[in-house]
């Protein structure tokens, strides 16, 4: 009777001493339960997204020619997809696409240069005097002294200038560049010819009910970058254009440097945007004074304005268009983990994992309600 009783006393000892921390668990109240949850499935993100950035940041070259490839292969899809139209083989199709971007690319590149090559100097000066008669304005209608303002313009007019780099930093630079820029072009000629046979691959080696939900989130992925790539080149364009006409209808200097200038920067949402219009409305100030300056920010708004509630709903349509908060943060953290490079590919790439999330979610909801019926 005594052996009896012992064995489910010492049975009952691990089974309490497990029960206890589910005890603990389930006494609190469902909303710190909820917050633990989603506070640890943050950190985990935000720790993973911190340690890719990390490694893209350790692998620059790499990454950026990634990234370059990608964007050209969305942005240059359909013009392969006519080319295969006229039944041209995968590889004429993919050299003749790219042998069309290098043909535009050296062509403006060669015109921009010849008509803004010998500008630039000048359009530097004209930042400096615009930033000199923003302070001579500043310090006379608010209580700000010259010497509260002397060292945010020395260091505008330093950046500017542009001191002389190391030479052998400018070396490695130059040689990276290149580099890259090679590296993309030969992995753009072949995720060109060979991308959609790479992803049908992948697609084979997955099994499952898993299949079908990962190959609408990939087709969802590559048509949101397709049209944020084709979309935010026609809105660059656009905004560069109607300023740039706007510049020249004010007589203001070097208008073509200026709509280059706003065109690179439509690449940068809102900030590149905000920047670009910045410039223009110093060189305004420094060339033809206040009057013209305020004409320019009006012409630079009223695009902007146009481009934001109109073109941008019609070019970009819903599957592309995220929140202004969200690209704020996403360009800000782009910046910040990789410089220029990460503020260029940072919305496209929030823009293309929220589509393949919702995406996604949405298969699932679908397959819960099928079987909740």
């Amino acid at each position: 009777m005594a052996t009896r009783g012992a064995a489910p006393t010492t049975g009952d000892a691990p089974t309490n001493g497990d029960a206890g921390p589910r005890q603990a668990w389930a006494a609190l109240p469902w909303l710190i339960r909820t917050a633990v949850l989603w506070s640890a499935c943050l950190v985990v993100i935000v720790a993973g997204l911190y340690l890719l950035g990390r490694i893209a940041v350790l692998l620059a070259p790499l990454a950026i020619a990634l990234a370059a490839t990608v964007f050209l292969t969305a942005l240059l899809d359909p013009v392969l997809l006519l080319l295969r139209r006229l039944r041209l083989p995968a590889a004429l199709a993919a050299l003749l696409t790219v042998l069309l971007l290098l043909g535009i690319l050296v062509g403006l590149g060669a015109l921009v240069w010849n008509l803004t090559a010998s500008q630039f100097d000048q359009l530097s000066q004209e930042l400096t005097q615009g930033l000199e008669r923003s302070r001579d304005f500043v310090t006379s209608t608010l209580p700000v002294t010259d010497a509260q303002l002397d060292r945010l313009v020395e260091q505008a007019r330093q950046g500017l200038s542009g001191s002389s780099p190391d030479p052998v930093a400018g070396a490695r630079t130059a040689g990276e560049v290149v580099g890259s820029a090679l590296l993309a072009l030969v992995l753009l000629f072949f995720l060109l010819k060979d991308g959609r046979s790479m992803w049908h691959w992948v697609l084979s080696r997955v099994t499952g009910p898993n299949q079908p939900v990962m190959a609408e989130a990939g087709r969802a992925g590559w048509q949101t970058l397709g049209a944020y790539s084709r979309g935010t080149m026609l809105i660059a364009a656009i905004d560069a254009i109607g300023i740039g006409l706007a510049l020249v209808v004010l007589r203001v200097p070097l208008a073509l440097p200026l709509a280059l200038i706003t065109f690179l920067g439509g690449f940068v949402p809102i900030i590149g945007a905000t920047v670009a219009g910045a410039v223009a409305v110093l060189v305004a100030l420094a060339a033809n004074g206040p009057t013209t300056a305020l004409l320019t920010l009006a012409a630079v708004i009223a695009v902007q304005q146009i481009e934001g509630n109109l073109l941008e709903p019609l070019v970009m349509k819903r599957q592309v268009r995220l929140h202004p908060a969200v690209i704020l943060v996403a360009v800000t953290a782009g910046t910040l983990i990789a410089g220029i490079a990460g503020a260029f590919v940072s919305v496209p790439i929030t823009a293309v994992l929220w589509r393949v999330i919702d995406t996604v979610q949405r298969r699932r909801t679908a397959a819960n309600g099928l079987i909740t019926g």
